[in-house]
């Protein structure tokens, strides 16, 4: 399946070369700015390609709505009910995989701003958003079925897991070396392992255990559990 979606997006590419130039010359002209009203006189401008983007994302929105398959989203599917060229998307995006991954981005709750108050405090708002992300994916079936669906596909997984995952493991494992530092948990530990043990409940709880609670408090529960036992020693 990956294989015939790589060679669907290829021979997409492909067809696009004869147009990419006079697509590109009208993209030009769409993205002038585009003066917003405001209470007090002419607003500032916005770029058009802003908009193009929102209606390229929310074009595959309405297809999964619709219960399309992601198999089944081509990039020429995208574009006509985007109502742009696929070369418009093509240099927005380098393949289906890379524009999926921005649409489950967008539906996903925000990557939240940590206080950098204390290793405790970051460890429980990041738990604290991996908590209502799995609130949001237990009651959207969009979100639900897309993430089945990506996991039987190793090109789209792998483009999530580099663009998505992978930086939000890297976060948490920087949170735990500063903890280090500052002597908050003991400096013999193995951090990559201590991640999994702060991140591990929850994960299990948001996927794979759909009937376990998520209620409030349950990241502090578990930041406070897990510390408990990686303090440094009491003497």
């Amino acid at each position: 399946m990956a294989d015939s979606n790589s060679d669907r997006d290829r021979e997409e590419r492909s067809e696009d070369v004869g147009v990419a130039e006079q697509e590109q010359e009208q993209e030009q002209e769409q993205e002038a700015e585009v003066p917003t009203a405001g209470r007090g006189g002419p607003g500032r401008g916005r770029p058009r390609s802003e908009a193009v983007e929102r209606s390229i994302i929310e074009g595959v929105m309405t297809l999964l709505e619709e219960g399309v398959p992601l198999a089944d989203i081509s990039i020429e599917r995208v574009a006509r009910i985007a109502g742009v060229g696929k070369a418009t998307i093509y240099r927005r995006w380098s393949g289906r995989e890379e524009l999926f991954c921005d649409v489950l981005r967008t539906a996903e709750p925000p990557d939240p701003e940590l206080p950098g108050t204390s290793m405790r405090d970051d460890l429980i708002v990041l738990l604290e958003s991996l908590r209502k992300r799995g609130l949001a994916t237990r009651s959207s079936a969009i979100l639900h079925n897309v993430y089945a669906q990506m996991k039987s596909s190793p090109k789209l997984w792998k483009v999530y897991h580099a663009a998505v995952i992978e930086p939000r493991r890297r976060t948490a494992l920087d949170v735990l070396r500063r903890g280090q530092e500052n002597g908050e948990i003991r400096a013999d530990v193995d951090v990559d392992l201590v991640n999994d043990l702060f991140m591990g409940p929850m994960l299990v709880r948001a996927v794979m255990r759909p009937d376990a609670g998520l209620e409030e408090g349950l990241s502090e529960r578990i930041v406070d559990t897990v510390m408990e036992g990686l303090g440094p020693a009491k003497h």
